[in-house]
């Protein structure tokens, strides 16, 4: 039987570096919600034994690609005797739809689909918390997919606070820049010692994100689409980028607005949401 299962973006509201370890991680505060917008993963099971991404990306080998990376995690973790046949197996195609390089956490939520959409169709028995430890093996972003639950992180971005922030509309707009999280943390430049603050002081201030300025200092297309979005609404990136975001009371405002974007500027409306649609459809599934 095939299933079909959505891969949510996120936005980060907000993102402060507070330090870095001695091993070179940088530590963090920061705010995620997502999106009602994203990839689609569908997903076919079966008893082959063998993991294959049927539609792949260009550019990013098989063996590197989050996909199949979180499904053989999670199989090994299972049942770790490689020669043992039949062994649990799928197809799984991905309908791209986030940005690569963008900031909105498509590999990230394309893995934590795979390991809660083949934890219910495998019948690992696995439950959030057991799949967001093998999650974090694969990047830092994973676990807060996998719980599902809009959060505050802390530390490397492991520490998670449920939250409920508005769920408000927002146009994100998507400059035609990939931008690699490792270049963005190693500028010099990079502001390292916001000051550790209380959530609920985070909260009551300004949003801001501290990889911001080195977007826009390295990369002129974030630059200069953050400058247009500020004219209408609050705006900042999200993640190391590329993609900005500002946000609106009303689904109408913030169409309205991209409906007067120039040429240059791409993008789409989406709203703000506390539970993410990969458990939505979890919960419709059981």
């Amino acid at each position: 039987m095939i299933h079909h299962w959505p891969s949510p973006g996120k936005l980060n509201l907000f993102l402060y570096i507070t330090g870095r370890r001695a091993d070179g991680y940088h530590l963090l505060q920061t705010l995620f919600q997502f999106l009602d917008y994203g990839d689609t993963l569908t997903i076919e099971h079966n008893n082959s034994g063998n993991i294959r991404l049927m539609t792949p990306l260009a550019g990013v080998a098989e063996d590197d690609n989050l996909i199949i990376r979180a499904a053989k995690l999670l199989r090994h973790h299972i049942d770790p005797d490689e020669n043992r046949f039949p062994r649990p197996g799928a197809d799984i195609w991905l309908e791209k739809r986030l940005p690569m390089g963008g900031g909105l956490g498509g590999g990230s939520s394309n893995a934590a689909t795979v390991l809660v959409a083949l934890n219910h169709l495998w019948k690992c028995g696995l439950n959030d918390e057991d799949l967001a430890r093998l999650g974090v093996v694969l990047g830092a972003d994973v676990p807060v997919f996998v719980r599902g639950r809009a959060a505050f992180a802390e530390g490397v971005g492991e520490q998670l606070t449920p939250v409920a922030p508005p769920e408000k509309w927002y146009l994100v707009a998507v400059p035609p820049v990939s931008i690699s999280t490792p270049l963005i943390f190693a500028d010099p430049d990079l502001k390292r010692d916001s000051p550790v603050r209380s959530l609920a002081t985070l909260l009551e201030s300004p949003y801001r994100n501290d990889c911001e300025p080195i977007a826009r200092k390295q990369f002129y297309e974030v630059e200069q689409v953050l400058s247009w979005l500020l004219e209408y609404a609050p705006s900042r990136l999200t993640g190391t980028g590329a993609c900005v975001f500002a946000e609106f009371d009303t689904e109408t405002a913030a169409r309205r607005v991209l409906e007067q974007a120039p040429t240059w500027v791409h993008g789409f409306v989406a709203q703000g949401a506390n539970v993410s649609a990969l458990h939505s459809t979890l919960a419709g599934a059981k």
